[in-house]
């Protein structure tokens, strides 16, 4: 198991197996595994990357991704939004202008986007979203409906029941899969859980009907933010000329017909939703490595940036949705007589107060000279660069005296904690792999043993006394193990444990037999089926009390 602690600086560490870990250390693990997989498969070494993250990921984020990705042992090039990648999947055998709404429903999130595209460019005008809404949540609809189901039938609750829960809840996936190609499932498990009676087995049937009246309330959380991203777009639903589908769950029918019915525009499906992201990220990638050619990336602040001045009040200087890269400044003054300092604290949010936004960073300009209040003039200046991430400066104008800050503090992660971080993923390589695979040998030895104990009660008294006793003494004998360090031991003792539960299968399979063939609607599992489916702002001067 883990722990999450807290951590300096208002960050948080994941604890494993005595050892502490930061979220971008965790997210590193991710994408050297992804790295390995791209050299194995390309048969070269892979240094440099795009990473794609959503829309509503704020500075801090984007910038513990790119730590993420140099503790990794990759440069990153380039960050960019997932529905800005679509676009850019799409976009490029499209040759006249139009407006593009991109909707991506994935596993946790939901984000939706607003872009135009012309002579070549790709600019985005609005992004909109709700990050806990995706596809997990259209599965648990399905797990309480069968939950809800089954107590009716057979009195237990298996909300109570982790081993039966897991296998529900990839019931429901499998479910929700199958319900985007026909108009009902079948969803059957056998041996979920058991009594005092002995086994007892799952045996439903879910139409699309019943499926989209369990979710009609999540679909219809979509259509918000859709709204939302077209008005401040200065959008009318006639307006957008295409609809880009990103992520699975975008394949169930209802969502389909609730974008169509929200844009008027039948949703564009020439690329498999799942991959749409990444052909977009490669295109990124092939766009800074010279390979592609005419065309130009243009991305947006997911959210307004500004400091916080007299009387707590929130003064944007970078409005939500801006263009980036870009640079603001604004000249602020003093609030009282010879104040020799000012404290720059930087806020990220739409909230007029700026204590009810985000703080991201704050610094302190010090050494002004005592002058009486208004006088001195401090420019404060944002600028943003590429890939999201923000510097923060103030300047007095009178002395020429210049503090700066990029905004990095919620990251939790200096330097060189990066550098060490690089050099203990490259030094524990090794360790890390031997680590992973006797985890996997222990989980699947402890599996095989909890299911044969689990069996051999569902069947008890049905079984050869002789073959009892067997497997019996395989289970001790395999416990034994795993309560050593020995893992040739433990694989030795697990392939043992599967021969002498050879006889207990044919048992468990001659019943299922009996059963099924007793049951009056006969149904059966049916196979899974998936459809595949640099611009910069002009200063803006004003004054303003700091």
């Amino acid at each position: 198991g883990y722990q999450v602690k807290s951590a300096p600086g208002g960050d948080i560490r994941i604890a494993v197996d005595d050892k502490e870990y930061s979220p971008p250390e965790i997210s590193a693990m991710t994408l050297q595994k992804l790295k390995r997989d791209a050299e194995e498969y390309l048969g070269e070494e892979v240094t440099e990357a795009v990473i794609t993250v959503p829309a509503y990921f704020e500075d801090a984020q984007r910038q513990a991704t790119k730590d993420a990705g140099r503790i990794a042992g990759l440069n990153v090039k380039r960050i960019i939004n997932e529905p800005t990648a679509a676009s850019l999947a799409y976009g490029m055998d499209k040759e006249e202008d139009q407006t593009i709404l991109v909707f991506d429903l994935g596993g946790g999130t939901f984000d939706v986007s607003i872009l135009e595209l012309g002579e070549g460019v790709f600019e985005v005008k609005a992004t909109s979203g709700n990050n806990h809404l995706g596809g997990d949540d259209f599965d648990a609809k399905v797990v309480e409906w069968m939950v809800a189901e089954f107590k009716k039938v057979e009195g237990i609750d298996l909300s109570k029941d982790k081993m039966a829960t897991q296998r529900l809840i990839e019931a429901a996936e499998k479910a929700k899969r199958e319900l985007s190609s026909t108009t009902s499932t079948a969803i059957n498990l056998p041996f979920v859980t058991a009594d005092q009676n002995g086994p007892k087995h799952m045996d439903l049937t879910l139409s699309r009907a019943q499926f989209n009246n369990l979710t009609a309330d999540l679909v219809e959380a979509t259509a918000g933010p859709v709204r939302q991203a077209m008005e401040d777009a200065g959008l009318q639903p006639g307006q957008v000329d295409q609809v880009i589908l990103v992520g699975g769950s975008t394949r169930i029918p209802a969502v389909q017909e609730q974008v169509k019915e929200i844009t008027g525009k039948e949703p564009h499906k020439g690329i498999n939703p799942d991959e749409v992201v990444a052909v977009g990220a490669a295109i990124q990638a092939g766009v800074l490595a010279g390979e592609v050619k005419d065309v130009l990336l243009l991305d947006v602040t997911p959210l307004s940036l500004g400091i916080e001045t007299k009387g707590g009040v929130f003064t944007k200087l970078i409005e939500r949705n801006t263009t980036i890269p870009t640079r603001k400044s604004e000249v602020f003054t003093t609030a009282d007589d010879n104040q020799g300092s000012v404290e720059i604290k930087v806020y990220q949010g739409e909230r007029e107060i700026a204590a009810y936004n985000k703080i991201i960073g704050n610094f302190q300009l010090v050494g002004i000279p005592p002058a009486p209040r208004g006088v001195p003039q401090i420019e404060v200046a944002f600028d943003i660069d590429a890939n999201g991430i923000v510097n923060v400066g103030a300047k007095d104008l009178g002395t020429g005296k210049e503090q700066r800050i990029t905004i990095t503090a919620s990251s939790g992660l200096s330097d060189s904690e990066i550098q060490q971080m690089m050099q203990d993923a490259e030094s524990h390589a090794e360790d890390d792999q031997r680590r992973r695979e006797e985890a996997d040998v222990r989980n699947n030895a402890d599996n095989l043993v909890y299911s044969i104990e689990r069996s051999l009660k569902d069947v008890d008294g049905k079984v050869d006394p002789n073959t009892k006793l067997e497997i019996e003494q395989a289970i001790k004998e395999t416990k034994e193990a795993l309560a050593g360090g020995d893992l040739e031991e433990i694989k030795s003792k697990q392939e043992a444990l599967m021969t002498a539960s050879h006889k207990l299968s044919e048992v468990l399979y001659s019943q299922a037999q009996q059963q099924q063939e007793a049951s009056s609607d006969g149904a059966t599992d049916t196979d899974d089926l998936v459809e595949d489916a640099e611009v910069v702002d002009e200063d803006e001067d004003g004054e303003e009390r700091k």
